[in-house]
């Protein structure tokens, strides 16, 4: 081989491998890698008539060197109430909070470099005006973020979901006995369904606990979780606006029965980001393969408790219907979160109205045949009733 061919193909595999290394690189880059927090709020009653909701929100460059911008940012808020929103006004009003610049007067947003591992702030306020009753009525205030990340990953608009309450009810004076579920031949728990405000991503489960059921707990007491709304206090809920239906969750989506949470393309995607597309590929075909010996609900053993936890929209009260709902984590740190902290017995649950209950955790010596029983009933509900806690008070016999 003549050496001008020799040294030829060896320029060719040189530029080769760089293009190959280049693009492992491109693949592994951090993109626009703006992280927007939940926000710490306040809520203050200006007068009988006005109140003011000011929060202030982080935005964090969590790459280890590149600059992102933030050249847009709009904020939209949506009131929820018990009642007419007629006679109630509010206006949004969102400035700029930068460590190096002021707020502009005319709320303008200038375009903003946020340096790696650098952080800034939204500060966001919403002038809320009514009738008194009018305003007693109000439940949350939904905000949606619309702003532009603008960096390594080109210029990507980007939403983010903020829900804030506006009311606390009174725990002293919140929930009802209700008989709980019965054995064949005796009621094994007096339940307490806890009236709470509309739970969030704010929220911690520990502090939900102690100023709702701390009123009405006595020893022996078992507090009971629902699998959804301690999902929501983690923050693992999506928009499906954000997320886009690769070609397996379009195909196998449409095989699952109309009412599973994975029966739509959005839904089964959910599941493919957090499980993998081969562990959900997989699990389909031996599905398949498992129904064809006779056992059905291989699927969902194969995919993982993800898979049965999921909640497409519609699956949960306002404003939470418009999202997917993911399965809860961590949940046996949080049942012993709860036992250290407030002294109480503890199960993170997922109950439905078919009377079916599945426990997640429990604290040890909470049998899993006594929570069935006393909860079989759904006790908190599946509607908008707002219980997400159900206080046990076991019953001898």
């Amino acid at each position: 081989m003549p050496m001008g061919t020799i040294v030829g193909l060896g320029v060719l595999a040189l530029v080769g491998g760089t293009a190959a290394v280049l693009e492992q690189q491109y693949r592994r880059r951090p993109g626009n890698a703006l992280v927007l927090d939940q926000g710490q709020w306040e809520l203050a009653k200006v007068n009988e008539n006005h109140l003011q909701l000011q929060g202030n929100l982080t935005f964090t460059n969590t790459t280890d060197r590149f600059e992102i911008m933030i050249p847009e940012v709009k904020v939209k808020a949506k009131l929820l109430s018990k009642a007419s929103l007629q006679s109630v006004t509010w206006k949004t009003q969102c400035q700029g909070d930068h460590p190096d610049f002021p707020p502009r007067p005319d709320d303008y947003w200038y375009a903003y470099i946020v340096k790696a591992h650098k952080q800034t702030q939204l500060r966001v306020t919403i002038d809320i005006q009514g009738e008194p009753e009018a305003l007693a009525a109000l439940q949350t205030a939904w905000l949606r973020v619309h702003y532009i990340a603008y960096g390594p990953g080109g210029r990507t608009p980007r939403v983010h979901h903020v829900v804030v309450p506006l009311q606390y009810p009174d725990p002293q004076v919140t929930g009802t006995w209700r008989l709980g579920g019965e054995s064949e031949t005796h009621p094994v728990a007096k339940v307490l369904p806890i009236y709470t405000h509309l739970l969030t991503a704010i929220d911690d489960p520990v502090e939900v606990i102690q100023r709702y059921v701390a009123p009405h707990a006595q020893p022996g007491d078992v507090v009971t979780m629902g699998e959804t709304p301690l999902a929501i206090m983690q923050g693992r809920y999506r928009h499906p606006s954000t997320v886009k239906p690769g070609g397996l969750a379009r195909r196998i989506c449409c095989y699952f029965l109309p009412t599973s949470s994975l029966a739509t393309a959005c839904g089964m995607q959910t599941l493919v980001d957090v499980v993998g597309a081969p562990r959900v590929f997989f699990a389909f075909v031996g599905g398949i393969l498992l129904r064809a010996l006779g056992q059905r609900g291989g699927f969902y053993q194969l995919a993982g408790e993800q898979a049965r936890l999921i909640d497409d929209v519609t699956g949960t009260l306002p404003p939470y219907d418009q999202f997917i709902v993911l399965g809860p984590t961590q949940v046996e740190q949080i049942v012993e979160d709860i036992e250290t902290q407030t002294g109480l017995k503890a199960a993170i649950v997922d109950v439905n109205d078919l009377k079916a209950v599945k426990v997640l955790a429990a604290s040890a010596g909470v049998s899993q045949d006594f929570l069935t029983a006393a909860l079989r009933s759904n006790p908190a509900g599946n509607a908008d009733e707002q219980t997400p806690i159900v206080l046990l008070r076991p019953v001898s016999g």
